[in-house]
């Protein structure tokens, strides 16, 4: 048996600012930018990747905390998953913490960050939904000390895309100070990749529900119709309550809007879904049902 390792990358470059990371990419537009490394690395070993040059990241102070901001927490790009599954952290945004907790084993959450798991945008990164449902914005760092702020989703559907040069800097995140949950369901016990998770997080002041559905699609899904139809059930001034007949159509809506019936053939027959996919359906139904339940309560 013979193994053959990859082809080491050219030059490695160790900024210790934003806009020095951004000079180092523009000078080497082949320059691949690496933080934890958790997806770069796998790809690298595998023969999936060979970059002419690596511009790492883990040097830079300024993105591996978190400040406050206007009523909003200025998240940095380079904050590990092991640093926002701490208590402080989880005070702040609970379902973040949540989902930093459940990205995987001790060495992932140690070495990956906010930033790789956006710029990675894999289906299962637990991340995402969460940051969808908050409605984050991601501060982009681009030469010359610009930047520009686009909002996660958008990077994520491809509406928007980082351009030569540019860095995810900082990720801001609203301060709801209300309950937010995230849930996921794995293939195995323990942590592990998402096979389906839901992000739900309550907006008291604008008596609001935000519902975010990853892992099933190339992006999260926001029910949005069945996020205000539910809304317009909760009893904002008394304790939030919400009958439990509402509670278990919410998770059915949430599923149906993501997982919809397949469209009917020209002869008007059906064909069903397959059992693997009605089993996921009803995957997302629970969680979703389950994370709105534990938000209310």
């Amino acid at each position: 048996m013979t193994t053959h390792a990859p082809q080491a990358a050219q030059a490695v470059t160790l900024p210790t600012t934003l806009d020095e990371a951004v000079a180092a990419l523009t000078a080497m537009p082949a320059a691949v930018p690496v933080a934890g490394g958790t997806d770069l690395m796998a790809a690298v070993n595998s023969g999936q990747l060979r970059p002419a040059a690596l511009v790492g990241l883990g040097r830079i102070s300024e993105i591996r905390g978190w400040q406050y901001q206007d009523g909003h927490a200025l998240l940095g790009a380079g904050l590990t998953h092991a640093r926002m599954g701490r208590p402080d952290f989880a005070a702040l945004i609970p379902a973040l913490a949540a989902a930093a907790r459940a990205a995987g084993p001790p060495h992932i959450r140690n070495a990956g960050t906010l930033g790789g798991n956006i710029a990675s945008a894999a289906p299962t990164g637990d991340a995402l939904p969460v940051l969808a449902a908050l409605e984050a914005t991601l501060i982009i760092a681009g030469q010359g000390g610009a930047r520009r702020e686009i909002p996660v989703s958008h990077l994520l559907a491809g509406v928007e895309m980082l351009r030569g040069g540019e860095l995810i800097g900082f990720v801001r995140v609203p301060l709801l100070h209300a309950p937010q949950v995230f849930l996921k369901a794995t293939g195995r016990t323990g942590p592990g990749r998402a096979a389906a998770s839901v992000a739900v997080v309550l907006d008291p002041a604008r008596r609001g529900v935000r519902c975010a559905v990853g892992a099933i699609a190339p992006m999260p899904l926001r029910p949005l119709d069945a996020e205000q139809w539910v809304a317009q059930l909760i009893d904002w001034d008394n304790d939030r309550a919400l009958v439990p007949e509402a509670l278990q159509a919410f998770g059915e809506y949430v599923a149906a809007a993501c997982i919809p019936d397949p469209v009917p053939e020209p002869d008007g027959s059906v064909v069903p879904l397959p059992p693997a996919v009605l089993h996921l359906r009803r995957t997302v139904a629970a969680l979703a049902r389950r994370a709105l339940g534990r938000a209310l309560s």
